[in-house]
């Protein structure tokens, strides 16, 4: 991977403090990773920006781990976080803390266990399987598509599958997918004044258009369920494992509220995020050709080989979900893109009292901010910090890695609970569409990074898809 060791893919142009603050204030799109000062990279504590409210950025990753584990429960949710998403996810186990988290991820993590994702990999591969007709006739018209939008679409069909067995072809998949594109790009917003100039527990209004596209979705998912909660009803899904939750204390099942809750975070997490680093990781693969020649001899050695090239009949094996365990370069290069464009940006949390953590006194209030970014990032803990070395996460190189210095999927007790399924989806998504297709970015050398909901870029990539090209054979 020699071709890969010095690639550094797209990020933002460090400045100091004042600097970078009257940068994000003149642009106006609120995005926070072009408020981030150079030495956000380098410290291990450090205020980030000038406000009102102390804002702290925590890179350390002992305190980090502090911080994410709380063991006395003063570090919940952000009421910035809490307040972006309530009006979607209501009291889910996205935003709560304390005995109704417990309680929440009591009763799901049994239902999730009980949905396998060994059972789910049909679905996936299904959804997968669909959308490789789609990009089959976007090679053949040669019209450019939307990576950012491709990535999303196929994302939220494989969590339509597998949530409520209904794939996104139907009408109702359709406008929860949209309203969901409506509340991206309006409540992921960060208005730079309010933070700056308003004390601690300020609730910001959300726009009349976030909270039109909450109520839609939150009324397609209530459709979706009472499919499940029908006495008739006979699935084998996961809305059908968290519908049969129980607490364990008083067996009282999770209200109708409570699911299009619980079962809103699984459609914002489960698509949303997997899209986002999956539009980066195909971005990189579209500038390193060698390295995707290489992925490609994997797939094809582990699989049967030979898939698809123009001009030929696909000759390859079914890729199995025991296929998911036989791709160390694959997982790899997912978790390389996963560390430089984590898809959560910042995880924070507010300190409820006085405190202290390590050197740094935070008072009531303080914005406590762990940004996987910085932190995926610092030259600490991490050789050649921005420059793409899947390398690192191949298994004879693991030792090296520090402990809690990549925490994608979160850390402790808020650790995702959908982790091994994002990763067993990507691994399927990527193996199967790059033994079949190569990407082709428009203009790449305007392509950068922005912290909205998720880690987006600021403007969509366009590529050009062909079927793959017989010379890497």
């Amino acid at each position: 991977m020699s071709q890969d060791k010095h690639y550094i893919p797209p990020k933002p142009h460090s400045l100091a403090a004042l600097p970078a603050l009257m940068r994000v204030l003149w642009n106006g799109d609120g995005n926070l990773l072009d408020l981030l000062p150079a030495a956000a990279y380098r410290f291990p504590v450090g205020n980030l920006g000038y406000s009102r409210r102390s804002t702290v950025l925590f890179n350390d990753p002992e305190l980090v781990r502090h911080i994410m584990r709380d063991p006395d429960g003063i570090f919940p949710k952000s009421d910035l976080m809490v307040n972006a998403l309530e009006h979607l996810i209501g009291e889910s186990i996205f935003v709560t803390d304390g005995e109704k988290w417990r309680r929440q991820r009591a009763m799901i993590d049994p239902a999730f266990s009980h949905m396998r994702i060994s059972h789910a990999f049909e679905a996936m591969q299904a959804a997968v399987n669909d959308y490789v007709h789609t990009l089959e006739a976007s090679a053949d018209s040669g019209e450019p598509l939307s990576l950012d939008l491709a990535m999303s679409q196929l994302t939220a069909d494989i969590i339509c599958r597998t949530v409520f067995s209904t794939s996104l072809d139907s009408q109702v998949a359709h406008d929860v997918f949209e309203d969901f594109t409506v509340f991206e790009r309006s409540v992921a917003q960060v208005d730079i004044k309010r933070l700056i100039f308003e004390p601690a527990w300020t609730k910001a209004p959300q726009p009349q258009a976030v909270l039109d596209a909450c109520s839609r979705i939150r009324s397609h998912l209530a459709a979706l369920i009472d499919t499940h909660l029908a006495p008739d009803a006979d699935y084998n899904d996961i809305a059908s494992a968290v519908v049969a939750a129980r607490d364990s204390d008083t067996q009282e099942p999770f209200t109708k509220d409570e699911l299009i809750d619980q079962l809103g975070v699984f459609f914002l997490a489960g698509h949303e995020t997997t899209a986002s680093v999956l539009t980066w990781l195909f971005f990189i693969c579209a500038q390193r050709p060698t390295l995707v020649a290489q992925m490609r001899e994997e797939i094809d050695r582990v699989t049967g080989g030979g898939a698809g090239v123009e001009g030929e009949e696909a000759t390859d094996g079914k890729i199995t979900f025991e296929h998911m365990r036989q791709l160390p370069l694959l997982k790899a290069v997912f978790r390389e893109a996963l560390r430089l464009y984590p898809p959560i940006t910042f995880m924070p949390r507010v300190a409820m009292e006085d405190t202290t953590v390590g050197p740094r006194k935070l008072p009531k209030g303080a914005l406590v901010m762990i940004s996987p970014w910085t932190l995926h990032r610092n030259g600490d803990y991490w050789k050649d910090p921005h420059a793409f070395k899947p390398e690192r996460f191949l298994q004879e190189n693991e030792s090296a890695l520090t402990d809690g210095a990549y925490i994608p999927f979160g850390q402790g007790p808020h650790t995702c609970v959908g982790a091994g399924f994002a990763q067993t989806e990507s691994l399927l998504i990527i193996a199967e569409l790059l033994r079949r297709f190569d990407f082709e970015a428009l203009n790449p050398n305007r392509v950068r990074p922005a912290a909205r909901l998720t880690t987006r870029p600021r403007e969509q990539i366009f590529c050009r898809v062909t079927r793959r090209n017989t010379s890497q054979m």
